[in-house]
């Protein structure tokens, strides 16, 4: 994600290239997660962050330990909806407890939240999205972006919502007090744009010249990997998706010629 925001600004034109500022967590307001784990185990702790000094934390990030490596790196990290964070059950030594992801059959597992984000984006929840999601602010922005994106070309065009190759299968979970989970996991979904028929074309804005150079295409299937955040209950009842963040990483379409015809 981080790489493609950089590949994204390189495609602009350098008047539009905003100057890069440094900037960083506000550690005075940090707070850690740090679970317990055994000797083997992939170890990692997840951190609630504000990127403003004196505002309370709104993000959360988990840092994995790279032993090969030798250092530890910022896995995910995910904008939530409020900076009421979720209760995370801590021990009487203050350590946070990790929670199995899959194969839990307590609790709803990441396979099942990632099939419910991705169904949010491509039907507006209708398959199982709205089933296993209760209402957020967060699942309902998605289901926005599905209802506003489908209907942008009127009769001019089409735009469909899928599933994409999810190379970020990684997914981390804590316990919280009331018995459920905090997880943090990865999807990746696709948007098709389409022209309805011969003699339209879509022409890419600056946005897209990375990877479309400004050429014309018939159709264009971008690509979005996102991070998510949801809690999920220890009884029978919908998870909150209380976050999620995505970046575009990659669009490709084939291009028509190069005369200008009625834009889709």
């Amino acid at each position: 994600m981080s790489v493609s925001d950089y590949t994204e600004t390189e495609g602009l034109p350098k008047a539009d290239r905003k100057p890069y500022k440094p900037w960083s967590y506000d550690t005075s307001s940090a707070k850690l997660y740090i679970p317990r784990f055994t000797a083997g185990q992939d170890r990692w702790f997840a951190a609630a962050l504000s990127g403003e000094k004196g505002k309370d934390p709104s993000r959360i990030a988990v840092f994995a330990e790279r032993p090969k490596d030798k250092r530890w790196e910022m896995s995910t990290v995910v904008d939530l909806d409020s900076t009421k964070l979720p209760d995370i059950a801590l021990d009487g030594s203050g350590y946070a407890t990790a929670v199995a992801t899959t194969g839990n059959k307590q609790l709803a597992d990441a396979d099942v939240l990632r099939t419910a984000v991705i169904d949010n984006f491509a039907t507006g929840g209708t398959n199982t999205g709205t089933k296993v999601f209760a209402p957020t602010k967060a699942s309902q922005q998605q289901i926005k972006v599905h209802e506003e994106t489908t209907r942008k070309f009127g009769k001019l065009g089409t735009t469909t919502f899928a599933g994409g190759t999810n190379r970020f299968k990684d997914a981390y979970a804590l316990k919280t007090a009331d018995g459920g989970a905090l997880l943090l996991f990865a999807h990746t979904h696709t948007q098709t744009d389409a022209v309805a028929h011969s003699g339209l074309q879509i022409n890419p804005d600056k946005d897209d010249n990375a990877w479309l150079h400004g050429i014309p295409r018939t159709s264009v299937t971008y690509t979005f990997v996102c991070a998510d955040a949801a809690t999920v209950p220890a009884k029978a009842a919908p998870s909150r998706l209380i976050g999620y963040k995505c970046a575009r990483t990659d669009a490709s379409g084939p291009p028509v010629g190069s005369a200008r015809t009625d834009r889709a």
